[in-house]
C-alpha cells in the first residue's frame, strides 16, 4: 500500500517493487485504493524492464461514485504509462441498481477500444453482479479478482465463471495460513509441504493454481518472493487438490469487505 494521491513516493515499497520485477515477477497488481500506482510506476521506469515484459492491472474504486475517464486517466498519469494490461472496477458497492452496474461497464468499454486498457475485468463481484454486466456487455469481462482461498470458495461461482469464459484470478491465496490459522488444513498443508520440499505456502498457492486459477501474491521480503517462484516445480495430485478442497469447508474465513457480508455468507 501506498499513499492515494502520490504526492509522497514510498521508495521502501519502490524497492519492494523492483526487487520483484528483477526476481521474475512480471505481473504487478495495483489499484486507484491501494495508493500504490506512483510507486509502480517509479518501479517500472527505474526496473528498466521492457514494456511488454511486464502485465501491469489496476483498478477504479468500487465504493464511491466518480467519472470513470478522469479517474482512469489519473492511474496513467501516475503509472507513467500510455497503457495498462488490465483495468478493473474494484468492487460493484458503488452501484445502487444493475443499470449503475452496466453503465460503469459501458465506461471501461470505451477506455478498452482507445487501446489503452488491452484487457478489462471486474474485482469482488458475485454471480448477481456478473449478471447484470452481460446483460448489456458488448466485452465479455475478462477476470473477476477475488478472495480465494480453501475457506472462501465461492459456492458455484468458478463453475459460472468458466460457462462464461471469465478468468478467476484469486488474491489473498495464502490466508489459510497467514490469518485463519489454525484452521482444519493446518496438517494437510505441512504433509504436502514436506512431500514436495516446499513451504506450506507454495503449497496453497499451487492449490489455486492447479484449478486454473490466476494466482496473487504479496511480499516484500526477496527470500519470500524466491520462494513462491517454486510452485513452477512440482504440482499437486487432482486428489491432493480435491482433499484441500474438501476439508477446506470445514471453516469459514473472510479477510476483506467484512461489511458487504454477513457472517456466514460464502458467496
Amino acid at each position: 500500500m501506498g499513499n492515494t494521491d502520490g504526492s509522497n513516493i514510498d521508495t521502501k515499497l519502490v524497492e519492494s517493487i523492483k526487487t520483484a520485477i528483477h526476481s521474475g515477477y512480471t505481473h504487478l497488481d495495483g489499484a486507484e485504493v491501494y495508493g500504490n500506482e506512483a510507486e509502480l510506476g517509479h518501479a517500472i521506469k527505474a526496473a528498466e524492464v521492457p514494456r511488454e515484459k511486464l502485465f501491469i492491472t489496476t483498478k477504479i474504486s468500487g465504493t464511491k461514485v466518480q467519472d470513470t475517464e478522469t479517474s482512469f486517466a489519473e492511474s496513467l498519469k501516475k503509472l507513467q504509462l500510455d497503457y495498462v494490461d488490465l483495468y478493473l472496477i474494484h468492487a460493484p458497492f458503488f452501484a445502487k441498481t444493475p443499470q449503475d452496474l452496466q453503465a460503469k461497464w459501458a465506461d471501461l468499454e470505451a477506455i478498452h477500444a482507445s487501446g489503452r486498457a488491452k484487457s478489462i475485468g471486474v474485482s469482488n463481484f458475485l454471480q448477481q453482479d456478473l449478471d447484470a454486466v452481460l446483460a448489456t456487455a458488448k466485452v465479455i469481462p475478462a477476470v473477476n479478482q477475488i478472495e480465494y482461498h480453501p475457506y472462501l470458495q465461492h459456492g458455484d461461482l468458478l463453475e459460472f465463471h468458466h460457462k462464461h469464459k471469465i478468468a478467476t484470478v484469486a488474491y489473498a491465496p495464502l490466508s489459510a495460513i497467514t490469518k485463519a490459522s489454525p484452521g482444519p488444513l493446518d496438517d494437510t498443508y505441512a504433509v504436502l509441504a514436506k512431500k514436495y520440499g516446499v513451504g506450506e505456502a507454495e503449497i496453497a498457492l499451487r492449490w489455486c493454481i492447479d484449478q486454473g486459477v490466476v494466482t496473487l501474491t504479496t511480499s516484500d521480503k526477496e527470500h519470500r518472493l524466491l520462494n513462491y517462484l517454486k510452485v513452477a516445480q512440482f504440482k499437486l495430485t487432482p486428489k491432493e487438490v480435491q482433499d484441500i478442497s474438501e476439508i477446506g469447508t470445514q471453516k469459514h474465513f473472510r479477510g476483506f469487505w467484512l461489511n458487504k457480508f454477513a457472517e456466514d455468507d460464502r458467496r
